[in-house]
């Protein structure tokens, strides 16, 4: 059942941190009310059809007196039909009190944010404070390696962030100056997680559409492409980090192939020589010259194929809302792009549409094909680890001028992930496409940057210096399993492609 564009965004936001535990997800997906809501219009449509078997004729009049009355909704308008957060009955489902069961339905007011997470009256909150109890360590020195106490849980709420962050009050007390440097922003993720929930309409996610050609886009900062690509003002800043919790992955992308990049050759602007030559080579393909083209026969002319992103390792991105994924499309609106999400993970959060297609040999890898998002754009979906498909020559040949990987957060240098991408890695070093990366803080870049020079030294060429990433997520997430480790979707960004051995030709001797 497809889903309401807000909602779909309300949705993958509530879902998006992909640092949470797997059995929290599950959790989520069981008890959330979309599942239910799809459950309860199944039960409805039973009910009438039972009801329809006991008569051949029956006019509505009749149908009004013998089943229960069933109000119409009034209608909205077209903003807050699409943009309300409780468009479904069932927003939020839970044992105790119901909240947002009338579409419309304010469930926290603007200035009634912040709740503790244990006496949140939000119900899914409240099952994430008892997972935080049941797996979160405390961080006192008492409790860490060489200490003299053994390893406790957190089960006192910091009264400033509302979140469970030590064993006890004693301990949050005496080191309160190390949570002080943390506690502004944990109070921060609490208030925006209780605003995704608070039943307001959300303007923000309603995204701008084509981009007239006359009018460049400024991609310095979120402020000037908001404005550029003609969105809705945004003038609060929690606003401004839902919104852009979404848009960074397809921004990302967008930011560093497009003929516009704010990254360059300049100093500071973190582009090699050798990013310039890949990075111009995608740009010739995504901004191609106008043909003349037209709708009838004369006007045909030969294109050139979609351009190939391939999205490693995927989990929540692949089931983010389509349109935003749209504004990619937008960016380079006379090329043809090709989504190829691949991951054993990148069906997540997306169970309305599952079981998978069997694997036939028309589709070998039994993938899941969305070919009319856009005009322009497809999207395919593979369950799968993509060293395995790249051994049978599936995507083969691979093309710099076409082709392009994007890993986000892919954890390679991670102790518990990094065995997943050994095999990986040196099959894409020899595509010589570019591989766009990204992490959750410097310390996990950094990590994934070590790891990538020991285990391929002198083997790639480094194509955009790491840094931070100018569209980086706003907002900022929580480990669940470690309320201390807080950080940003996307929040830095590197590039990297397998190195190219240029000919060189010897005078011969006369």
């Amino acid at each position: 059942m497809a889903l309401a564009p807000e909602l779909a965004a309300r949705s993958a936001l509530s879902r998006i941190c992909v640092r949470c535990s797997v059995s929290l997800r599950r959790q989520a997906r069981v008890r959330n009310g979309f599942l239910q809501s799809s459950q309860q219009q199944q039960q409805q449509q039973q009910q009438r059809r039972t009801f329809a078997g006991k008569s051949s004729r029956i006019e509505p009049a009749d149908i009004s007196r013998a089943s229960p009355p069933q109000v119409a909704p009034k209608p909205q308008s077209h903003v807050a039909k699409r943009f309300s957060s409780d468009f479904s009955k069932t927003a939020f489902s839970s044992s105790g009190p119901s909240f947002g069961t009338q579409p419309g339905q304010r469930v926290l007011e603007a200035d009634n944010l912040f709740h503790s997470f244990t006496n949140s009256p939000i119900p899914e909150i409240r099952r994430r404070a008892a997972f935080i109890r049941q797996h979160a360590s405390c961080p006192h020195p008492h409790h860490q390696p060489g200490g003299d106490m053994a390893p406790a849980h957190v089960d006192f709420e910091c009264p400033d962030c509302g979140i469970p962050v030590y064993c006890s009050e004693e301990h949050w007390a005496d080191d309160y100056e190390a949570h002080l440097q943390i506690c502004d922003t944990l109070r921060q993720i609490n208030e925006d997680d209780h605003d995704l929930r608070s039943g307001r309409l959300f303007p923000e996610f309603e995204y701008a559409g084509p981009q007239m050609e006359e009018a460049l886009i400024n991609m310095t900062n979120w402020d000037t492409f908001l404005y550029t690509r003609n969105f809705n003002a945004i003038n609060d800043d929690r606003s401004m980090r839902q919104a852009t919790r979404l848009l960074t992955y397809p921004v990302t992308i967008g930011s560093i192939l497009h003929e516009l990049s704010p990254y360059s050759l300049k100093a500071g602007g973190r582009l090699t020589a050798e990013g310039i030559k890949s990075f111009s080579a995608l740009r010739y393909t995504l901004h191609p010259p106008k043909t003349g083209g037209g709708m009838d026969v004369k006007g045909l002319r030969v294109e050139a194929p979609p351009v190939r992103l391939f999205i490693l390792g995927a989990r929540a991105e692949s089931s983010l809302p389509r349109n935003a994924w749209i504004q990619l499309a937008h960016l380079f609106p006379r090329a043809r792009i090709h989504l190829i999400f691949i991951g054993p993970e990148s069906m997540m959060n997306r169970d309305d549409e599952f079981p998978l297609p069997p694997r036939t040999p028309s589709n070998p890898w039994g993938a899941i094909v969305e070919d009319r998002v856009w005009h322009s754009m497809k999207i395919s979906t593979i369950v799968d680890y993509y060293h395995t498909i790249h051994k049978t020559g599936y995507f083969w040949p691979y093309d710099p001028y076409f082709d392009c990987f994007v890993m986000f957060h892919p954890g390679l240098g991670h102790p518990a992930s990094s065995h997943e991408w050994e095999e990986t890695l040196p099959m894409l070093l020899e595509t010589k496409a570019p591989i766009i990366v990204t992490g959750y803080t410097q310390e996990d870049m950094e990590r994934d940057i070590n790891w990538v020079h020991k285990t391929a030294a002198g083997e790639f060429d480094v194509l955009l210096e790491p840094g931070e990433n100018r569209f980086r997520s706003l907002r900022w997430d929580l480990n669940d399993m470690d309320p201390q480790d807080i950080s940003a979707g996307n929040w830095g960004v590197w590039a990297f492609r397998g190195k190219r051995y240029e000919t060189t030709r010897k005078n011969s001797e006369p």
